[in-house]
């Protein structure tokens, strides 16, 4: 029998031993009649970088348009978060929002206590929350037909080329790789031509979780599971995962330190990099002056559609009190606005989940025309797949052992099949 915290009993007595059934919870209040302060536990804010400048912008703004709602934020790590979400529930200091990863999204909900934003904001106020939103995006935060996490910073895996390398190379950038096998060709090209490296995903890093990897095996028609049984070590997952050991032994494949690829690709030195867009703004400084970068969308097994998933953050509330509810509602609300994706978008690069805004001149338009990069990005939201989540209090141990099993089967010396097979069986032991 697996053990749980008592929050997680009395979260999962109310969603029901069988499941996340979306269970009632109290709806906000009306309105904010008085101050109020809400904390905002946030991973971007732990970093030294434009996503932590943003948000402080986008919270400054927020407080003088809402004067009765202070925002006590809390920067945390992306890695630690969880861990401190945890540690400070358990010591009686309830969060009241929350930027998490995606992969959390099962645990959040059924184990501490993210609420149902249905139920929380009432039909009226969940259609006001989410209308315009795109609704792949929205769809990426529900579970059993109930939004717990509201989609937030993220984007696709989208393949990054640099130009010069191409034309050195012989290789058109006009054209890129629409396929992996055209990958293929153009990594040794790189490799024979110009002494560069030619290829690496952004598959392998510590900090990565497993998106990029999940698109790969998903646009080959694989699946991470089935329920809760694993099913990442089936005969598409293997095919997938032995295309990219035989870039490796090919020579096309760059064998980087997995835990710092953009490194290389940055200086100059590495023809493609597939990775999040999140990157765009960093990799174009690197680029400025030295070299030319440019993107396409992710390559495609021959010609099955790829099926790109989704990395970075959803905003979840965990607010019990109904005037903390109607200030976490309105927080999340006004983060995702059309206001808030024209910041995410233009400084710190991750995709805007309002389409209506790309080219609206008063909006992201003039940034857009400018940065012609995020194109491929929003080509690839038709066809949005979700990174899927792990059940289970053993999930992210569960996903690690896949990952780790992945970038041993690419990298490492030993065989795919029998190192997947292997590392499959032992992450189902973990499942509930």
């Amino acid at each position: 029998m697996r053990k749980r915290t008592f929050l997680g009993l009395a979260v999962a007595a109310v969603l029901g031993a069988a499941g996340i059934t979306g269970a009632a919870h109290a709806e906000m209040a009306a309105e904010i009649t008085k101050p109020v302060t809400i904390t905002f536990y946030n991973y971007n804010l732990a970093t030294a970088s434009a996503g932590a400048d943003a948000t402080r912008e986008m919270i400054a703004k927020f407080e003088q348009e809402h004067p009765l709602i202070k925002v006590k934020t809390v920067g945390v790590p992306s890695n630690d978060i969880i861990t401190r979400l945890q540690a400070d529930m358990a010591a009686g200091m309830q969060p009241d929002v929350a930027q998490l990863v995606f992969r959390d999204l099962i645990y959040l909900a059924s184990d501490l206590g993210a609420q149902p934003l249905e139920d929380l904001a009432g039909a009226k106020g969940y259609a006001a929350l989410t209308d315009g939103l795109i609704p792949r995006g929205v769809n990426l935060g529900k579970i059993n037909g109930k939004t717990y996490g509201l989609a937030y910073t993220f984007s696709t895996p989208i393949l990054y080329y640099n130009a010069d390398l191409f034309r050195k190379a012989g290789l058109d950038p006009e054209t890129p790789p629409k396929t992996w096998a055209e990958v293929k060709t153009a990594a040794e090209a790189i490799v024979a031509k110009t002494g560069a490296d030619g290829f690496f995903p952004g598959a392998y890093g510590p900090t990565d979780g497993t998106f990029v990897y999940q698109a790969i095996l998903m646009s080959n028609g694989g699946k991470v599971r089935d329920d809760n049984t694993l099913t990442f070590a089936d005969k598409n997952g293997i095919e997938a995962v032995q295309m990219l050991r035989d870039m490796v032994d090919s020579g096309a494949h760059a064998r980087l330190d997995p835990a710092n690829p953009q490194e290389a690709f940055a200086a100059g030195r590495l023809g493609m990099y597939l990775y999040t867009s999140a990157l765009q703004n960093s990799l174009s400084k690197s680029a400025d002056g030295k070299w030319e970068l440019r993107v396409t969308g992710m390559p495609a097994f021959g010609t099955k559609p790829t099926a790109p998933t989704n990395s970075g953050s959803a905003l979840y509330a965990f607010s019990q009190d109904p005037v903390k509810q109607r200030a976490a509602y309105e927080l999340m609300k006004f983060l995702t606005s059309d206001y808030g994706y024209t910041i995410i978008t233009s400084k710190i690069g991750y995709l805007p989940l309002r389409l209506n805004i790309v080219d609206d001149p008063k909006l992201l338009g003039p940034w857009t025309a400018t940065h012609p990069l995020i194109r491929p990005n929003l080509e690839q939201l038709s066809r949005l797949t979700p990174n899927v989540a792990f059940p289970g209090p053993n999930y992210r141990q569960a996903e690690a052992m896949m990952k780790e099993a992945v970038s041993e089967a690419v990298l490492g010396p030993n065989d795919v099949v029998k190192t997947l097979t292997e590392a499959q069986a032992n992450a189902q032991a973990l499942m509930p």
